[in-house]
């Protein structure tokens, strides 16, 4: 009879079972909850070589508000030296009694000298840090990285903010920038190709743009002037072995994107010297092929759909109506888009800069050739470059 009994209150007595646990779970884990009392939410970093190791430039978020007038996003940048990277990130939390959290990190920034080595000794403590997010944007900065972080926005409260916004999809489909993350980056690094690029970032002063206040800086005042920043990120570093060896223009970056298939939405000009078009891109395809069946040669091709979108000259009314190129036009636009392709490959060569991968596809293709090829890859290697620009029918 008591057996019985017992059988019956199990399933009340599992039901109180999982209720206990429950509610102790409740109690003892905040869920992934962040107290920006204790925590120093770092949304982008800047790294620095020093003659005794590493600066780090932590930008961290402070919340200004809530309510319409004072909301949004402020910062406050505080540099820290260590020899490692791994020190840097301690000292913050020495300095600011804040345990730093990568996990909102979404940019990371190279100073120029810094570039100049293996950047990752600098890189090494992030790809090993579990919380670091992998499509964090990776950039090389004109001069000092910790000016960069620390400077003072034209269009947006944090020079983060402002710079992500470079390496937006639109951006990249316009073919004027060429962002990487740290992923994709060390993907490149440690393939055979040893080969990589990064954007090239510049600050410029917004004329007419300055402002007391803005982002406080540690052991700074806030009441100090700041001239505000734009920044532009139309270059792009080329990497071999980790180490910056060339840089490609506004012009070439764009060939680069052409040539990878991705522009949607861009414009080209077809500049003869006396009467400058822009043309707008509705469809582009790229091509990157590899020869080994002779002497080694790479085949790089460029398909343009374009529409007219601008003179730059005065135009009759009848040519004013339409959006057809015309045959002249549609030849110096080849012309230029081929002189471009051309430098962007020759500047790979006199840097040694697999940019395309090329070691890569071949080491799939066939390891054999590629233990007999990859001494000549890319210098040694033959471009042949084709270009076909037509308007829309």
């Amino acid at each position: 009879m008591n057996a019985r009994k017992f059988i019956k209150t199990i399933p009340m007595k599992l039901y109180l079972l999982l209720f206990a646990v429950i509610v102790f779970a409740f109690f003892s884990n905040d869920f992934g909850l962040v107290d920006v009392q204790k925590t120093a939410i770092i949304l982008a970093a800047g790294i620095d070589k020093t003659e005794e190791g590493y600066a780090v430039s932590a930008q961290i978020a402070v919340p200004k508000g809530s309510d319409r007038t004072t909301g949004g996003t402020s910062s406050v940048e505080i540099r820290a030296d260590g020899k490692t990277v791994s020190d840097c990130i301690t000292m913050l939390y020495s300095k600011t009694g804040w345990v730093p959290k990568l996990v909102f990190c979404n940019l990371l920034l190279l100073g120029e000298e810094t570039a100049k080595e293996d950047v990752f000794g600098s890189l090494d403590y992030f790809l090993r840090n579990e919380y670091m997010p992998d499509s964090c944007y990776l950039a090389v900065c004109e001069g000092k990285a910790e000016e960069t972080i620390s400077s003072q926005s034209a269009i947006d409260d944090a020079s983060s903010l402002a710079i992500t916004k470079l390496f937006s999809d639109a951006a990249v489909k316009a073919g004027k920038v060429m962002p990487n993350t740290l992923k994709d980056f060390s993907r490149s690094y440690y393939g055979v190709s040893k080969s990589g690029y990064l954007p090239f970032l510049r600050m410029h002063d917004q004329e007419g743009g300055q402002e007391a206040g803005g982002n406080e800086s540690a052991g700074g005042s806030g009441g100090q002037e700041k001239t505000q920043k734009i920044y532009t990120a139309d270059e792009t570093a080329l990497f071999q072995e980790g180490k910056m060896v060339g840089l490609l223009g506004a012009n070439e970056t764009t060939a680069f994107s052409l040539l990878k298939g991705e522009v949607f939405a861009g414009t080209f000009n077809a500049d003869d010297g006396e009467k400058p078009v822009t043309l707008a891109i509705l469809e582009n395809g790229g091509g990157i092929s590899l020869d080994t069946g002779g002497a080694p040669k790479v085949k790089l091709s460029v398909s343009l759909t374009v529409r007219l979108c601008c003179r730059g000259a005065t135009a009759p009314i009848d040519d004013v109506s339409t959006d057809k190129v015309p045959e002249e036009t549609l030849r110096i636009a080849e012309e230029t888009l081929k002189s471009d392709i051309r430098s962007l490959w020759d500047k790979c060569q006199s840097a040694g800069c697999d940019l395309f991968e090329l070691k890569r596809d071949l080491y799939r293709a066939s390891p054999k050739k590629f233990a007999e090829l990859k001494d000549a890859v890319p210098n040694a290697v033959e471009a042949e470059i084709e270009t076909k620009v037509q308007t829309k029918s």
